[in-house]
């Protein structure tokens, strides 16, 4: 696709948001989260406006670049002229969640199996891995209402998230918010691996459960693995790694 550059028109601030985010969408397909052209991740563009870079609806998460990114207010109205379209019904569980959440830049939406599938379970997320800590020293749940299209939706998933980073999307997926991408990719990763970990747990005998005080000691546990950085720490690595295997998404 021949998609014309919007780096002139945009701050040098919103740039490197816009290559944070397509990057984000690759390292999203890359590991397998995508469904197809169905769930979204949206940034929120620095400044008073509440303005937000979110996917051109349509495109597959490994063709998305920084300039094929839409920029929209906070009802979805685009503020670029984009030739692509935008998906104001994927932008409602979106915009609940920024609008509530002033320290949460980006916000990432999943479709995946193992999502899904510990998302449809009466029990959640259990206490059974190191991955499943971090989960749930910050998890929440929100009942599912059917397909997301609703504003009347908003103010009780915004009530159900509070606070937390993790939210579980009852028979239907995950989400997770960040104060950067980089935050909110390494949560998503967590998260994912949690569902799919306990998934494979359960095929199997009886299941050992993590002690509670632990817990609540893994904030200072994830302190410690990332140098005090959160996602940051890890970031760069796979910003490396998108950039050998094509790097595209930069343009």
């Amino acid at each position: 696709m021949n998609i014309p550059s919007v780096q002139h028109l945009v701050s040098p601030e919103e740039w490197q948001l816009r290559v944070d985010l397509a990057a984000c969408y690759r390292l999203v397909a890359l590991h397998g989260w995508s469904d197809l052209v169905f769930t979204h991740i949206s940034a929120r563009i620095p400044g008073p406006e509440h303005h937000f870079l979110i996917n051109p609806y349509g495109l597959m998460f490994d063709e998305i670049t920084a300039s094929s990114l839409v920029k929209v207010d906070q009802d979805c109205n685009k503020l670029i002229d984009s030739a692509f379209p935008v998906n104001p019904a994927g932008f409602v569980i979106h915009s609940a969640v920024h609008a509530a959440r002033e320290d949460a830049q980006c916000v990432i939406h999943t479709h995946t199996r193992a999502g899904v599938a510990v998302s449809a379970q009466k029990c959640g997320v259990l206490p059974i891995s190191q991955q499943s800590t971090f989960v749930l020293a910050s998890l929440a749940y929100h009942d599912y209402e059917g397909v997301a299209f609703r504003d009347e939706e908003k103010p009780r998933l915004q009530d159900d998230l509070g606070r937390a980073n993790f939210l579980m999307l009852r028979n239907h997926g995950l989400l997770t918010c960040g104060g950067s991408i980089a935050d909110a990719f390494l949560a998503m990763y967590i998260f994912e691996s949690t569902c799919q970990i306990q998934l494979a747990a359960q095929a199997g005998g009886e299941l050992v459960q993590v002690h509670p005080q632990i817990v609540q000691g893994v904030a200072e546990a994830m302190r410690v693995q990332t140098s005090g950085l959160g996602g940051a720490f890890a970031w760069p690595a796979l910003i490396r790694k998108l950039d050998k295997l094509d790097a595209s998404y930069r343009t």
